[in-house]
């Protein structure tokens, strides 16, 4: 006990000095009145927390905190919320414990971060500490962009596997293909029990070399390939057409671009294929992004109408986003494929969609992420991501834990390739001596071919289209393209 005393001593003096050397507090303040609100203090240290040099990017569903202004603490200065004494005293004893006791000698600043990861850990499982490095895997995932050789690999079998190259990428360039399989970096083999290891290698800075020995598909021998790391954009979004009018929307994750590509990917289609007749919008296994870049997809396709509104204990966290005229689609119907991947971000567009009527929501139950995180900097370094809202559909529902329940529930089903291939079907016109009709037969083989295909490949994909089909009947062929 005599240990834990000067440790406890020792704690507090270092404590006070910060304190009095970083707060503006009185002189007639002594350490003795401070300490029994030390911890209202610190977690008011979040919100006040000096700027950065640079703006931090907005996590999950927030946009970033601004960094010119303080955010005040909404807590109450009642009895009720200064934490007791005692609480104080058995952390420092624990904290004395553990630099004392545990197997591994531990320095002042791992205990430190990791005592404020814990106490945001037991928030909720959204609010995070974030280092530098944790600053900067977000910078690249609000903003699609990254330096390195442009592949998506996954390990597979105890390899590193190349999932897909991205195009027009240094990867790409070279020749690497689906199915590869990276077997060295820098004539260094990859090793089955070190593959995060070789991961972090495929990562630097741009203009630096990279030799990466790589079997491909079927190959007796690997080939060694140089390369050039790049900075690599990853866009957040995909269109195709499904079939003649019907566009196909594919949203990953919600980054800053992402509203601006969702505008040139759908004119780019409707300058090609004309107007469009309607639209899947597939968010499945979409786990969220910046607020901002979802309200401004929902806007895409809304004139009129709440997007979504936020409320917090601060009144910062106090938001109501509305929509403005002009409609991509024209008012064609729309069909949103969600799943229980669906969260956050993704949410926001499925809700706003659904309750302003807009789409028709296919699938799963989503996530049920309904709320909001904000990044708050501590430093240049470090920052706090921080729950600050919730947010809430434009009915006024908060999904958090419920999630969205789809207007059409699809289920995990599968189509077998066994079917059999629609010309093998029997008609009239098959029989011999069959009388003859005033109408030509219309063999339209070729598309019932591609339907079944499509329901093998993407079941709910092939209903979304079937029950966007049957919305378009009710709604007047468009003449021409709109234009925002």
């Amino acid at each position: 006990m005599h240990g834990n005393k000067e440790s406890h001593s020792l704690f507090s003096t270092r404590v006070w000095r910060i304190i009095r050397t970083t707060l503006p507090l009185p002189p007639t303040m002594s350490r003795s009145r401070l300490l029994p609100a030390l911890l209202l203090t610190c977690s008011g240290i979040a919100f006040a927390a000096p700027p950065v040099s640079a703006p931090v990017p907005a996590a999950s569903t927030a946009p970033a905190a601004a960094s010119s202004t303080e955010m005040p603490v909404a807590a109450s200065s009642s009895a009720a919320d200064v934490p007791d004494l005692a609480d104080i005293r058995t952390f420092t004893r624990v904290y004395s414990m553990v630099k004392q006791a545990y197997v591994d000698k531990v320095d002042d600043k791992t205990l430190m971060r990791a005592a404020i990861r814990g106490m945001l850990a037991g928030l909720d499982p959204h609010s995070d500490y974030l280092d530098q490095s944790d600053l900067k895997d977000l910078t690249e995932d609000t903003t699609g962009a990254y330096s390195g050789l442009g592949i998506e690999v996954a390990q597979m079998d105890d390899q590193l596997r190349i999932v897909t190259p991205i195009d027009d990428t240094p990867a790409a360039r070279a020749g690497i293909k689906p199915g590869d399989t990276i077997v060295s970096i820098d004539g260094k083999n990859v090793q089955p029990d070190a593959i995060d290891e070789a991961l972090k290698e495929l990562r630097g800075p741009p203009g630096s070399k990279i030799t990466l020995g790589i079997l491909h598909a079927n190959a007796r021998a690997p080939v060694m390939i140089a390369l050039v790391r790049e900075t690599i954009h990853v866009a957040s979004v995909t269109a195709r057409m499904l079939e003649p009018g019907y566009a196909y929307l594919r949203i990953s994750q919600f980054q800053e671009d992402t509203a601006a590509d969702l505008d040139h990917a759908l004119e780019k289609l409707q300058k090609q294929h004309g107007p469009l007749r309607g639209a899947v919008l597939d968010l499945r296994s979409n786990p969220g992004g910046l607020l901002t870049a979802a309200v401004g997809v929902s806007d895409a396709f809304l004139n009129f109408g709440t997007i979504v509104t936020t409320k917090g204990r601060l009144k910062q966290s106090d938001l109501d986003f509305s929509a403005t005229p002009g409609d991509l689609l024209n008012g064609a119907p729309m069909i949103v494929l969600v799943d229980n991947g669906t969260a956050s971000a993704a949410e926001i567009v499925a809700g706003a969609l659904k309750d302003d009527h807009r789409a028709l929501l296919m699938g799963q139950r989503t996530f049920g992420k309904g709320s909001v995180q904000t990044i708050l900097p501590v430093s240049d370094d470090d920052a706090v991501k921080l729950t600050t809202a919730r947010y809430y559909t434009p009915d006024g529902t908060s999904i958090q834990a419920a999630g969205i329940t789809p207007d059409i529930t699809l289920g995990n089903v599968t189509v077998s390739a066994d079917a059999g291939e629609p010309e093998d079907d029997e008609h009239e016109s098959d029989l011999p001596n069959h009388l003859a009709g005033n109408t030509p037969v219309n063999d339209d083989a070729g598309a019932a071919t591609n339907a079944g295909k499509l329901a093998v490949s993407d079941y709910a994909l092939s209903e979304a289209l079937h029950v966007l089909k049957g919305l378009a009947l009710a709604h007047p062929v468009p003449t021409a393209a709109v234009k925002r």
